[in-house]
Protein backbone atom coordinates (compact mmCIF):
# COMPACT_ATOMS: atom_id res chain seq x y z
CA UNK A 1 0.00 0.00 0.00
CA UNK A 2 2.70 2.18 0.64
CA UNK A 3 4.45 1.96 -2.59
CA UNK A 4 0.78 2.66 -4.17
CA UNK A 5 0.81 5.75 -2.08
CA UNK A 6 4.12 6.91 -2.96
CA UNK A 7 3.08 6.38 -6.60
CA UNK A 8 -0.04 8.19 -6.57
CA UNK A 9 1.89 11.40 -5.07
CA UNK A 10 4.65 11.18 -7.47
CA UNK A 11 2.15 11.18 -10.59
CA UNK A 12 -0.43 13.84 -8.88
CA UNK A 13 2.60 16.12 -7.90
CA UNK A 14 4.16 15.35 -12.23
CA UNK A 15 0.65 16.74 -12.98
CA UNK A 16 0.93 19.75 -11.28
CA UNK A 17 4.37 20.69 -12.39
CA UNK A 18 3.43 20.32 -15.57
CA UNK A 19 0.84 22.42 -15.44
CA UNK A 20 2.49 24.99 -13.71
CA UNK A 21 0.24 25.22 -10.60
CA UNK A 22 1.07 25.57 -7.55
CA UNK A 23 -0.03 23.64 -4.05
CA UNK A 24 -1.85 26.68 -3.07
CA UNK A 25 -3.83 27.28 -6.50
CA UNK A 26 -4.45 23.15 -6.68
CA UNK A 27 -5.82 23.50 -2.76
CA UNK A 28 -8.03 26.31 -3.79
CA UNK A 29 -9.30 24.99 -7.04
CA UNK A 30 -9.80 21.44 -5.10
CA UNK A 31 -11.07 23.09 -2.12
CA UNK A 32 -8.74 20.59 0.32
CA UNK A 33 -6.32 22.35 2.65
CA UNK A 34 -2.76 22.63 1.17
CA UNK A 35 -0.90 20.21 3.95
CA UNK A 36 -3.44 17.65 3.15
CA UNK A 37 -2.61 18.01 -0.49
CA UNK A 38 1.41 17.94 0.17
CA UNK A 39 0.76 15.18 2.22
CA UNK A 40 -0.65 13.00 -0.34
CA UNK A 41 2.07 13.83 -2.89
CA UNK A 42 4.88 12.92 -0.48
CA UNK A 43 3.08 9.54 -0.15
CA UNK A 44 1.90 10.19 3.60
CA UNK A 45 -1.65 10.38 3.52
CA UNK A 46 -4.12 8.10 1.39
CA UNK A 47 -6.50 9.78 -0.72
CA UNK A 48 -9.90 9.00 -0.84
CA UNK A 49 -11.96 8.15 -4.11
CA UNK A 50 -13.71 11.58 -3.90
CA UNK A 51 -10.36 13.74 -2.91
CA UNK A 52 -8.70 11.75 -5.94
CA UNK A 53 -11.60 12.89 -7.98
CA UNK A 54 -11.34 16.61 -6.83
CA UNK A 55 -7.28 16.26 -7.27
CA UNK A 56 -7.88 15.03 -10.83
CA UNK A 57 -10.62 18.13 -11.90
CA UNK A 58 -7.97 21.03 -10.28
CA UNK A 59 -5.11 19.16 -12.53
CA UNK A 60 -7.72 18.90 -15.68
CA UNK A 61 -6.04 15.21 -15.62
CA UNK A 62 -8.70 12.01 -15.95
CA UNK A 63 -8.80 10.41 -13.22
CA UNK A 64 -8.21 6.96 -15.90
CA UNK A 65 -4.95 8.71 -16.97
CA UNK A 66 -3.38 9.05 -13.94
CA UNK A 67 -4.88 5.66 -12.43
CA UNK A 68 -3.24 4.37 -16.22
CA UNK A 69 0.31 5.79 -14.45
CA UNK A 70 -0.14 5.29 -11.38
CA UNK A 71 -0.29 1.30 -12.77
CA UNK A 72 2.29 1.41 -14.98
CA UNK A 73 4.95 3.18 -12.24
CA UNK A 74 3.83 -0.11 -9.95
CA UNK A 75 4.70 -2.67 -12.75
CA UNK A 76 8.14 -1.02 -13.57
CA UNK A 77 8.62 -1.11 -9.56
CA UNK A 78 7.31 -4.89 -9.81
CA UNK A 79 10.24 -5.16 -12.77
CA UNK A 80 13.01 -3.75 -10.62
CA UNK A 81 12.01 -5.59 -8.03
CA UNK A 82 11.72 -9.21 -9.93
CA UNK A 83 15.40 -8.33 -11.43
CA UNK A 84 16.92 -7.91 -7.98
CA UNK A 85 15.55 -10.73 -6.07
CA UNK A 86 17.00 -14.03 -6.28
CA UNK A 87 15.30 -16.47 -7.39
CA UNK A 88 15.44 -19.61 -4.47
CA UNK A 89 16.42 -23.40 -6.16
CA UNK A 90 14.32 -25.59 -4.55
CA UNK A 91 16.52 -28.92 -2.92
CA UNK A 92 16.39 -32.17 -4.18
CA UNK A 93 15.33 -35.19 -1.91
CA UNK A 94 18.59 -36.36 -1.41
CA UNK A 95 19.52 -32.53 0.33
CA UNK A 96 16.77 -32.68 2.33
CA UNK A 97 17.58 -34.82 5.82
CA UNK A 98 15.06 -36.43 7.41
CA UNK A 99 12.77 -35.86 9.48
CA UNK A 100 13.73 -37.06 13.48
Amino acid sequence: MVLFRRLLGDVLRDRRVQRGLTLREVSAEARVSLGYISEIERGQKEASSELLASLCGALDAPLSEVLREVSDAVALEEAALALTTPIAVRPTASEVAPAA
